[in-house]
């Protein structure tokens, strides 16, 4: 279903169950050491998908250590992004010749907890929320907000090197094309160089009890 969302360059894996047992890969077993068994089966998963994707690309299996915000580190040359909720994980790869980064994220199709949705808009985005609900109530428009947010902030971190708060870009959703653009509300200019980040461009897609959402930047 992510491979919908994402160019023909980029290689995407997903997966709804987890191995049974399956043992954590090697250089990795730090990262859960601690963690309980739900955190540790997604995490086991996640990973292996990654694996899947980066074997795809033509580079060979190897442990996926977390940067300072805890962001996947690819090998050299490759862009990437893992998500994982309940009964969902996946992973997202390609070379950093086709596309400058991505983000990917999956949520529950269901609506936000109590007290996050006013935590996670920005200017403009409760009106937004409103006329969408207003056409389609069958949808769950804050979770997929929550969601576009949490892909645009994976594809910005890698070429900003920055936090980007849920505050700091307000969304517009288009129905008729399943796509939504984050217009940022702070500086976008890149470490690499290259053209500064002013918007964010993605697309979503509800099926399944899942909200799945991708965003891509061209190289």
């Amino acid at each position: 279903m992510i491979a919908h969302l994402l160019p023909r360059t980029v290689v995407a894996v997903e997966t709804f169950t987890d191995r049974p047992g399956e043992a954590v890969f090697p250089g990795e077993a730090d990262l859960i050491a601690n963690a309980v068994d739900g955190r540790r089966r997604e995490f086991i998963t996640a990973r292996r998908c990654a694996r899947e994707a980066l074997l795809q690309l033509g580079r060979p299996p190897a442990p996926i250590r977390p940067g300072p915000r805890r962001e996947p580190l690819w090998p050299p040359g490759v862009v990437g992004s893992i998500t994982h909720c309940a009964g969902y994980r996946a992973a997202a790869v390609g070379l950093a010749t086709d596309i400058a980064a991505l983000g990917i994220d999956a949520e529950p199709h269901g609506p936000l907890p109590d007290g996050v949705l006013d935590s996670v808009t920005a200017a403009g985005d409760a009106d937004l929320l409103t006329d969408l609900a207003r056409h389609d109530p069958t949808t769950h428009w804050d979770r997929l907000l929550f969601s576009a947010k949490e892909s645009i902030y994976k594809a910005w971190y890698p070429l900003t090197r920055r936090w980007l708060g849920f505050e700091d870009a307000s969304l517009t959703i288009d129905r008729a094309t399943a796509t939504f653009t984050g217009r940022l509300h702070v500086p976008g200019d890149r470490h690499d160089g290259g053209p500064d980040l002013r918007e964010l461009r993605g697309r979503y897609v509800v099926t399944g009890g899942l909200v799945l959402t991708a965003v891509t930047v061209p190289d």
